[in-house]
């Protein structure tokens, strides 16, 4: 009888151990197709709520809101000839702030310069709102002027004065302007130095406030604030080597806007005005006997020149004149040839003060020469 030994038994453990590794294996490449998650949801996520702001943006956003409607965009116009008659382009922009309830605005000389020197029109934005502006002093020398909102809306809130004569290298300050048009943006930084001085095109300008808050062209003339929202200066200019806007910015002390500004509006160098828009020069038909005068685009209502019945040109959409009122030619007998003269016969005098205006009305070819007397403003 013969004895055959029993084969051994294969073990199943390898084949599972591939089955599970397989299957794992699967799993991962499955779950990495994303197959096993659930579609994103198509609802809006909750808001997660914050805590309270810090101390110092509860500040600074208190200021803003309070003190920006205070803050104008000021833009310049200018008159040119050209083949298709008298037309009007944008000459400049910067920024200004309310001096008082009254629609007085403060802002730097330089903004509003070529508009004093050869004649044009300012137009301050307040808001959404865009009023006539009128020039009512200059300084150069601190580079101030003061300008004036015709017929402004009321209840005007003007920022509070502050003090420059006990400020602090380190102290928190705020610029708040219209940089490349972008209206009322605001900008923080620190008193990085004071007494400053710097040369401009008018003169040495001395005791300025140096600040690292961005300053950019368009936020000439606008506000600089401390943490307690007070004026302590005006931002005038910007150092920069490389001819960028990448710089130091200096400001005008409030104390020098707080000497300066009332002496233009009720010192011998305030600018009085007839309450007219007048425009750039022209040439007039010497048979008149008059070379050169100066139009009338706008009457103020209520002002002297209203009053005395000087008539407005009339302009079309393009700012050509289509229809002829008055072109003054002299003041007090001393003959114009430009807004800059009007401006230099008018400074220093006073408030009601009578002045004779004498004008060309009607067409170039068959105008009337008319003086009539004017209350100054």
């Amino acid at each position: 009888m013969s004895h055959y030994a029993t084969p051994p038994r294969r073990s199943s453990l390898p084949l599972v151990l591939a089955g599970a590794a397989f299957v794992m294996t699967s799993y991962l490449v499955l779950d990495r197709a994303g197959w096993f998650r659930s579609a994103p949801s198509a609802e809006p996520r909750p808001i997660t709520p914050r805590g309270d702001l810090m101390e110092v943006e509860r500040t600074t956003t208190t200021i803003f809101a309070r003190y920006s409607p205070a803050v104008v965009h000021i833009t310049t116009e200018v008159l040119a000839r050209t083949m298709f008659g008298i037309q009007r382009h944008q000459e400049g922009t910067g920024t200004g702030f309310l001096w008082d309830a009254g629609g007085t605005v403060v802002t730097n000389h330089h903004v509003v310069k070529s508009v004093l020197d050869s004649g044009g029109r300012l137009k301050i934005a307040l808001g959404d709102e865009i009023y006539d502006g009128a020039p009512i002093g200059q300084s150069p020398q601190h580079d101030i002027a003061v300008l004036r909102i015709v017929a402004p809306p009321r209840d005007l809130v003007p920022i509070p004065i502050g003090s420059s004569g006990d400020l602090q290298v380190g102290q928190t300050v705020l610029a708040i302007g219209n940089p490349y048009g972008f209206e009322r943006s605001l900008t923080t930084g620190i008193i990085s130095a004071l007494n400053r001085s710097i040369e401009t095109a008018q003169s040495q300008m001395n005791g300025l406030i140096q600040t690292d808050a961005a300053i950019n062209p368009g936020n000439s003339g606008g506000p600089l604030l401390d943490s307690s929202g007070r004026l302590i200066g005006m931002t005038t200019a910007i150092y920069s080597p490389s001819g960028t806007s990448a710089g130091i910015g200096f400001a005008v002390p409030v104390d020098s806007i707080n000497e300066v500004v009332p002496q233009l509006l009720d010192g011998n160098t305030a600018q009085r005005y007839l309450g007219a828009t007048i425009g750039a020069s022209i040439r007039l038909d010497r048979r008149t006997g008059h070379s050169v005068g100066v139009p009338i685009l706008a009457v103020e209502q209520g002002a002297g020149a209203e009053a005395a019945g000087l008539r407005p040109c009339g302009i079309d959409g393009g700012q050509r004149i289509i229809s002829w009122g008055d072109v003054i030619v002299a003041i007090d007998g001393t003959q114009i040839r430009s807004i800059s003269e009007v401006h230099r016969m008018l400074r220093g005098r006073k408030r009601g003060e009578q002045v004779k205006v004498t004008v060309l009305r009607g067409e170039p070819d068959a105008a009337q020469q008319v003086e009539v007397s004017v209350a100054l403003k």
